[in-house]
């Protein structure tokens, strides 16, 4: 059974407008004095967090996420249910908070340490270690109006994390870092989460929230939207963005007998009438592939209204929803134009399967555009799922065959 750390239950937090300020001073008496009006920034939120449970939150900006990891931390008193925390939090949320932008970076980790509940004498023996993870250099010793964003990001980081806390809220303070520290951050959040800290994930990138949690929940006005595995609940997400400009959209989700996530949305004006991945050259279907062998990834859409314009792409994803490939005739620049309803084109992508063991999904997306905020006819997460195997090739790893070969001389 998993130690559970946070539970958050029936948590909601509302902003109301009184009359004036003495009617609102009046109701933290018990006055019942009722609001000219009110927001309900979070309602009814409920969860559980585990040691050693990665749970990322997403939505769009203004769905509560901020608000949300206040209430947990207690910056912000939620006005209904409760939050109960076992162990110590550390949370960076805000560029700067708890800084002092006229203190040197020193300075502020012992005065940011300490509203975290630091001794003078714990920071003094965690500094070296603060400041070798925050290779900052002699910025260090320097005034934080000086620091760049993501020098106030390693700055922050090093702190946070410089003892192992057993719950650890990252909140899109990351993205602003080089790529170089981003690594070096989710290399570290990770070896948490295998000591045994819980991790709580907000960020936009998706890519992040597949590679790092066990677990998501999407928030929207402040409400659970829903809440599932990472596979479904971004493919979801990702279909309910399309959604927001297109009214006539479809959403529909299952799981495949593989355990791949399928999930097909669109307005369906066009849509992939047969979807096949074979032989190059017996045109026979392929579920197994081998490495090296020639392929065909072939689509027939069927227009069932007329299409100013139509642009397919091709998205390839291992096992863990990592992004291997991606290209649309867009970019290829082979657009099609005027297609009349009842239309049907047929696309054939030709390959030659240079992937590394494992399994694999393409996902096809029938779009106007470059992107499928624009115009997303249809798209389909993993309509296609085939595993790779190594029968004849020199073994090797990851999930790329690369051609090479050593050449060798003893020097004298």
């Amino acid at each position: 059974m998993i130690h559970e750390v946070l539970r958050i239950d029936q948590v909601g937090k509302r902003y109301a407008t009184y009359p004036s300020n003495l009617a609102r001073f009046a109701t933290w008496f018990g006055a019942k004095i009722s609001p000219l009006s009110e927001f309900w920034a979070v309602r009814d939120i409920s969860f559980s967090l585990g040691k050693g449970e990665a749970l990322a939150l997403i939505g769009q900006n203004g769905a509560g996420k901020s608000t949300l990891l206040k209430l947990i931390t207690g910056t912000v008193r939620p006005t209904t249910g409760s939050i109960a925390v076992q162990g110590r939090i550390s949370a960076i949320l805000e560029l700067g908070l708890g800084f002092n932008p006229e203190f040197t970076g020193r300075q502020n980790v012992y005065q940011a340490g300490g509203l975290m509940g630091f001794s003078r004498e714990q920071l003094t023996k965690m500094m070296p270690e603060i400041e070798d993870f925050a290779e900052l250099g002699e910025f260090f010793d320097k005034p934080l109006r000086v620091y760049s964003s993501g020098m106030h990001a390693r700055l922050a980081f090093s702190l946070a994390t410089a003892a192992r806390p057993d719950v650890l809220i990252v909140d899109e303070v990351l993205s602003v870092g080089d790529s170089y520290f981003q690594h070096k951050s989710f290399d570290k959040i990770r070896r948490f989460k295998e000591e045994g800290v819980a991790i709580l994930f907000v960020s936009h990138s998706m890519n992040d929230v597949r590679a790092l949690c066990d677990r998501v929940i999407l928030l929207d006005h402040g409400s659970v939207q829903k809440d599932g595995s990472p596979d479904e609940i971004v493919d979801y997400y990702n279909a309910l963005i399309a959604e927001k400009d297109n009214a006539r959209m479809l959403i529909e989700q299952k799981r495949g007998e593989s355990g791949w996530q399928y999930t097909r949305s669109g307005t369906l004006e066009i849509a992939a009438r047969r979807i096949e991945l074979v032989d190059a050259e017996t045109q026979e279907p392929v579920a197994t592939a081998r490495v090296g062998q020639k392929l065909l990834l072939r689509l027939v859409a069927k227009a069932e209204a007329n299409i100013p314009q139509l642009v397919l792409g091709f998205m390839l994803r291992d096992r863990t929803g990592h992004v291997v490939w991606g290209t649309n005739t867009w970019h290829t620049e082979q657009v099609q134009r005027e297609i009349r309803k009842n239309d049907e084109i047929e696309f054939v992508l030709s390959f030659t399967c240079n992937l590394g063991p494992g399994s694999y999904s393409f996902s096809p997306a029938l779009t106007s555009t470059d992107t499928h905020l624009t115009d997303n006819y249809e798209w389909q997460d993993n309509a296609i799922v085939f595993n790779v195997v190594n029968a004849d090739r020199t073994f090797f790893i990851g999930t790329s065959h690369l051609p090479a070969e050593f050449s060798i001389r003893r020097l004298a």
